[in-house]
C-alpha cells in the first residue's frame, strides 16, 4: 500500500492523450465528411482516412510517465520499458539535445524521458532524483553525474520561470 501511494505521475498525460484523441478523430470526421460530399465514399477511401487517423494518433499520442520507489516506468502505444532507478549505471543527457533524459539500469534497460514531462511535474523529477542520489550513493551509477547537477539546474530554473509567470512575477 505504501508504494502504491508514492507513486508519481505525469498529471499532464490525460489532457495531451484527449488532444491526440480528439485530433485524430477530428481529421478523420473532416476527411469523411469532405470525401462523402466531394466524390461519395468509398471502401479505399474511408480506409485510407482511417489509416491517417490512426496514424496521426500515433504520432501525437504521448508517452505515459510514472515512477515509485526504485523505478521510472514509460509506457508508449506498443511497448512499456521499467528502469531500474535505483541501479541506474547510466544517465545521458546530451548536450545537443534538450529534449530527452537517457536512463540505463544495471540489467541494460534503456529508457528515454521527456524532459517536458519532469518539468512539468516536480514531484515526478524529485522522485526520480531520489533514487539516482541512492544510485550514486550505492556505486552503481558510473556514467552521467555531471550532466544530472546540469538537468538539475535546468529543471531548477523552468520550475522557477513557471513559478515567476504564474503568480505574475515574470
Amino acid at each position: 500500500m505504501g508504494a502504491l501511494h508514492d507513486t508519481r505521475h505525469d498529471v499532464g498525460w490525460p489532457g495531451e492523450a484527449r488532444y491526440a484523441i480528439g485530433c485524430a478523430v477530428l481529421l478523420l470526421g473532416t476527411s469523411l465528411l469532405i470525401d462523402a460530399g466531394a466524390h461519395g465514399p468509398t471502401l479505399l477511401r474511408t480506409t485510407g482516412w482511417i489509416a491517417l487517423a490512426t496514424i496521426l494518433l500515433v504520432v501525437l499520442l504521448p508517452a505515459r510517465v510514472s515512477a515509485g520507489p526504485g523505478r521510472l516506468t514509460i509506457r508508449e502505444l506498443w511497448v512499456t520499458r521499467t528502469v531500474r532507478t535505483d541501479r541506474l549505471t547510466a544517465v545521458d543527457w546530451p548536450v545537443g539535445s534538450a529534449r530527452r533524459l537517457v536512463l540505463t539500469d544495471a540489467d541494460g534497460v534503456r529508457a528515454e524521458v521527456d524532459l517536458r514531462v519532469l518539468i512539468a511535474n516536480p514531484a515526478l523529477w524529485l522522485r526520480l532524483e531520489a533514487d539516482v542520489l541512492l544510485a550514486r550513493e550505492r556505486g552503481t551509477l558510473v556514467r552521467g553525474t555531471a550532466g544530472l547537477a546540469r538537468l538539475s539546474l535546468h529543471i531548477d530554473r523552468e520550475t522557477t520561470r513557471s513559478v515567476a509567470k504564474v503568480s505574475g512575477l515574470g
